[in-house]
């Protein structure tokens, strides 16, 4: 039996250093394009980490509401105004603010994410939470984010340890007067872009903490859990008809995607890494481009022949096609290798949710094959131009 070898292969294959340094130059390619995708999925993904942890159906937030990591706080009682209408069950209020955690080993002060409820009316998902509930009742009691970053120092290691009476003083940015509050169990959330470590306080601790800004009225995030049977939409679109202009309500997948929304359009990070993203893939077209037009002007003479003896346009486009589509698989597996690699390097530095996803597995192989093609079409003018007569 006669294996029959595809030219497009037998033309790569025929100078091998060129062949692999091409490779290579494509992988590079197909590794920016990952390390780009896990970087943008990393920053929505902890971005939103608080918000898809809350329970509720519907969440009330400022009219002035950029981002949860802003400021804007409104008033209680607008939120307990919704207890009034059709369908609402229960309100829950958060308190959000910065501090500054005093590191115990080194006496540095970092600023750190200070999230505040009622532990009578549970607003987070977390099991470790749940299962610390009671405990966050004592006031001058907090839960310590075990994924933070390290500047905090060794708190969830020495609580692991079964110190169990760590104290940490606490600072409002306004004040060099701390407030200590005591170690009272660890939970999971991580950092952000925007935020190097959680807290989680009861409301009367949070308000112990920030004793000159904040008072009891002021509230960041109001939690609305509905009747069951109700449809979220319809509750929503009630509430915007009479609450007044100064609030603003969004279900679940609302809430989210606003937050994605203003770190993807409104800030640094979200505008460079969508632009390195097509950096990328502009790029790996020029890449790929130079390649193909290189290997296509060192056969010129062999595609001029082959012209020559009968084989039409579409048979030698089509071979510049193959090429563009084995180039485009060979890179892609050492690319998605390396990805992987990197992508637990940088979650254990930074801390932050980068991940391998299927979908962006197939997003940035189906942008690879694209690429490639792309170039490919680009590159067949040359291919066009052969002549039988250059042959002679």
């Amino acid at each position: 039996m006669i294996v029959k070898i595809p030219l497009a292969w037998l033309q790569l294959a025929q100078q091998k250093v060129r062949f692999l340094v091409a490779v290579a130059g494509i992988a590079f390619i197909v590794l920016l394009m990952f390390i780009q995708l896990g970087f943008q999925d990393a920053l929505y993904s902890s971005a939103t980490a608080v918000h898809q942890n809350l329970k509720g159906d519907l969440f009330l937030v400022s009219s002035q509401y950029k981002a949860l990591t802003a400021n804007q706080s409104f008033s209680r009682n607008r939120l307990y105004q919704t207890l009034g209408f059709n369908g609402v069950e229960s309100v829950s209020p958060i308190y959000l603010q910065f501090a500054k955690l005093k590191n115990p080993a080194t006496g540095e002060k970092y600023s750190i994410y200070v999230i505040g409820f009622d532990p009578g009316k549970p607003v987070m998902n977390l099991p470790e939470v749940q299962k610390n509930l009671d405990i966050l009742k004592i006031t001058g009691v907090m839960l310590f984010d075990q994924n933070s970053r390290p500047e905090f120092g060794p708190i969830a290691e020495k609580f692991k340890h079964g110190d169990t009476e760590q104290t940490i003083e606490i600072f409002p940015f306004d004040s060099l007067q701390g407030y200590r509050v005591r170690v009272g169990g660890l939970f999971g959330l991580g950092p952000s872009f925007g935020v190097d470590g959680n807290l989680i306080v009861s409301d009367s601790t949070f308000l112990k903490i920030n004793p000159n800004t904040r008072h009891a009225e002021n509230i960041d995030v109001g939690i609305i859990k509905l009747k069951p049977g109700f449809d979220p939409d319809q509750v929503l679109k009630n509430l915007q008809a009479s609450l007044p202009n100064d609030v603003q309500i969004f279900t679940r997948k609302g809430f989210i995607n606003f937050e994605k929304e203003y770190w993807a359009a409104r800030t640094p990070i979200g505008f460079i890494l969508n632009l390195m993203l097509t950096m990328a893939s502009v790029v790996g077209v020029v890449i790929v481009y130079q390649i193909l037009y290189s290997n296509i002007a060192t056969q010129f003479i062999a595609y001029a022949t082959l012209k020559a003896i009968g084989y039409a346009n579409g048979y030698l486009l089509n071979v510049v096609f193959q090429q563009a589509l084995i180039l485009a698989l060979l890179a892609y597996i050492p690319g998605f290798i390396f990805s992987v690699a990197l992508y637990d390097f940088a979650m254990e530095s930074t801390k932050l949710p980068i991940v391998m996803t299927t979908n962006n597995a197939l997003i940035v192989l189906t942008s690879t094959v694209l690429i490639c093609i792309t170039s490919g079409a680009l590159a067949i003018n040359k291919l066009r131009s052969a002549d039988p007569a250059d042959i002679f």
